[in-house]
């Protein structure tokens, strides 16, 4: 069986799940890390839930949520007249690897940005700077190492996403079979020397992805 599709499908996956994460995490993190609110802590839970979760049950409240009949199915045909599905699909399945994942960076970026000297933000406003001009110059970069640190396991996450995505994206062969699926495809009929060198290959290529990462990561902060 070809290993080309599912593995170039879950480097897809994953990187597209981990590029929304970053957007979407690095600034959730900073409210919590450098914001006072009410509800801040269920914020926080409601976030990282997903974390401690059955991923099959984050994928069973994602087909509530994206199926044509569900919350935003719903409203966007109410809006546009068209029905629309993002299941099994291998968009649904970047929304599964994003929903298991993204908690990962939060964690990890949230508390690098706690850990700021806040000194430093202090002397940033005498200096005149504004809070976002303070966030993007002195917080962010200080929290560098946390947040390529979040991003990292995020992606690594996102790469070996199993329960939510064979819920939400299904198991089609050559349009939504990840890695994983095809793995657990392999085992299940009994090809236990093919599952075998697919999962090496997997663990190799994960392994030097997230290497690359930290090494780029490292240069790119002591620069």
């Amino acid at each position: 069986m070809s290993v080309l599709f599912p593995l170039r499908l879950s480097l897809q996956v994953a990187t597209c799940a981990t590029l929304i994460t970053l957007m979407v995490g690095t600034p959730l993190a900073y409210l919590l890390a450098r914001k006072r609110f009410r509800g801040k802590e269920l914020l926080d839970v409601a976030l990282t839930l997903p974390m401690v979760l059955p991923p099959v049950v984050a994928g069973y409240f994602l087909v509530l949520l994206i199926g044509r009949n569900g919350l935003l199915g719903k409203l966007f045909f109410s809006l546009t007249g068209h029905q629309l599905s993002l299941l099994f699909t291998w968009y649904a399945a970047v929304l599964a690897a994003f929903v298991v994942s993204f908690p990962f960076m939060i964690k990890a970026t949230r508390a690098s940005m706690e850990a700021v000297d806040q000194e430093l933000i202090y002397a940033s406003y005498m200096l005149g700077r504004s809070e976002t001009q303070t966030a993007l110059r002195v917080v962010i970069p200080l929290s560098g190492r946390g947040i390529m640190a979040g991003t990292t396991l995020a992606f690594a996450r996102a790469m070996g996403e199993f329960g939510a995505t064979i819920m939400v994206a299904g198991n089609i062969p050559g349009k939504t079979n990840t890695m994983p699926l095809t793995i657990y495809n392999e085992t299940l009929y009994g090809s236990w020397g093919s599952a075998l060198w697919m999962v090496l290959l997997f663990v190799f290529v994960c392994g030097a992805v997230m290497y690359t990462s930290n090494r780029l990561g490292r240069r790119a902060i002591s620069s």
